[in-house]
Formats: C-alpha cells, sequence, structure tokens
C-alpha cells in the first residue's frame, strides 16, 4: 500500500460548545484533530475529549478573538498538513477528499483557499460564498495576530475551484440581524486602526455604501436568494456604513487634536 501524507485538522475553540460535536464527528477522517482551546468556561473540553481529540491550551488573558491562538494552533499539530477549522464549520466528505488527493499531487502548492458557503435566516445563500485560507503547510506559514487575517504563507497559494460539487466549508452560524450588527460593530472597531492610514474623499465616502450594496445584490448574485439577498446587501452596506463613519470620526478627532 502506498504512502499517504497526513494531515491534522486543528480547531480554535473558547466556549464553543453549541456546535463542536457535530464539527468533530465530520473531522473523523483525518488522521489527527487537534482542539486548541482559550480556557472554555462551558463543556468544549469535555466534548473534545470525549470525541478523543487532542487538546492544547492557549491562555485567554485579555484576548477578545481567535487570531492570536491560531499560529499556536497550527504549529500544535503532529503533521505537516494542516486544515484550519472554526467550531461552526463542517467539512465536507468531498472536501476532505478533495486534499488528500491533492497532497498526493506532484503540483500540489503550499496552501490552498477553501470555499465556503454560509447561512443567512435558515437557508444557504449563493452569493455569501467566500474564500478562506485555511488548508496549509505549516512549516510555511505564519498567522499574524490580527482579527480577519489570513495566514501568511511562505510559497505558492491556490483557490479550489468553486465548481467542485460538495467540495466546501458549511458555516453553521445563523445569528438573528440584532447579533451579526454587533459583531460588525466590534469587527469594525478592530478594522479602524489597520485602515487608519486610508484618507477616503467626499465621493467615497457617499458612494462606497452605495457600490457595496449594489456589489453584493448584482454582481455576486444575490438577487438569486431573493428577500435573504437584499438583507444580505443591506448588511454588507451597513457594514461599510460603520467603517467609513468610524474612520472619519478618527480623522476629525485626529486633526481636532492636533490644532
Amino acid at each position: 500500500m502506498a504512502h499517504r501524507d497526513k494531515i491534522s485538522a486543528v480547531i480554535n475553540t473558547y466556549n464553543a460548545s453549541e456546535h463542536l460535536a457535530r464539527v468533530l464527528d465530520a473531522l473523523a477522517g483525518f488522521d489527527e484533530v487537534v482542539v486548541c482551546d482559550m480556557e472554555s468556561t462551558d463543556d468544549t473540553v469535555a466534548i473534545a475529549q470525549a470525541k478523543g481529540c487532542r487538546v492544547v491550551t492557549f491562555p485567554k488573558g485579555n484576548h477578545r478573538i481567535c487570531e492570536p491562538a491560531r499560529d499556536f494552533a497550527i504549529h500544535s499539530a503532529s503533521h505537516d498538513w494542516v486544515l484550519v477549522v472554526d467550531a461552526d464549520e463542517i467539512v465536507t466528505p468531498e472536501l476532505r477528499e478533495y486534499l488528500y488527493r491533492r497532497i498526493a499531487a506532484p503540483d500540489c502548492p503550499d496552501a490552498l483557499a477553501v470555499p465556503r458557503r454560509n447561512m443567512l435566516l435558515g437557508e444557504y445563500i449563493h452569493h455569501s460564498s467566500d474564500y478562506q485560507l485555511r488548508f496549509l503547510r505549516k512549516d510555511k506559514a505564519k498567522w499574524p495576530p490580527v482579527i480577519h487575517a489570513r495566514p501568511v504563507i511562505d510559497g505558492r497559494v491556490e483557490d479550489i475551484p468553486a465548481n467542485l460539487p460538495g467540495v466546501y466549508l458549511l458555516h453553521l452560524d445563523d445569528a438573528p440581524v440584532a447579533s451579526r450588527l454587533k459583531k460588525m460593530d466590534n469587527y469594525s472597531d478592530y478594522e479602524v486602526p489597520k485602515r487608519a492610514h486610508r484618507r477616503y474623499g467626499m465621493i467615497a465616502l457617499i458612494f462606497r455604501p452605495v457600490w457595496t450594496l449594489l456589489r453584493s445584490y448584482v454582481l455576486r448574485g444575490g438577487f438569486r436568494d431573493g428577500r435573504r439577498g437584499v438583507v444580505q446587501a443591506y448588511l454588507d452596506c451597513i457594514y461599510q456604513l460603520m467603517l467609513l463613519s468610524k474612520l472619519e470620526e478618527k480623522r476629525i478627532r485626529d486633526d481636532e487634536n492636533k490644532a
């Protein structure tokens, strides 16, 4: 029997018990599952241990995001290839099989961005699909401790084709609109320091949110999802409004302090 390269699946967790058992069941075909827990206070660790996972701990401290623990997690894996999975994402059998086939090929890149399907108001919607850079050689990767940061890869990166049947992550999160707005508020707070060096003119301030709405609903196919597509386009637009308003607020405050 030919030697098969091995893959570790890695999950970062903090009080992630809601979907964890289902997520771990979907990872049963991988060579190792590592749960990197940030000192959960619920039964997250107990669920992971009951499923036979290896559990490592990253001290939570004052961290409000998981990215500071990402690099520690991937380098805690035993195998060279690592698939990073969130605690509310399902790895389909088709995706697992694709990854094993891909690393057996001589032209395999050092990292693969994986398509992910997202849910809104009880259904997976077409235009919310996105790419997550989650499959990588651990010795080629460094994960910055910044919210929404992608891993930095020292090598070649490719996207998995989006049209492969079943080859994607399924995002289980289906938060109500109010919760999504609160999360967007928090995320935009983190985003402001990263974009503070940019100055948006009046045209951008006025038309960027409008363009975001049209891109979401028309160019990205939101119209195929009916009313859900309208809601998603509104949410995308609102995030831009939040971010631009906070950036403008910071600019005005900074100019006042310099005066």
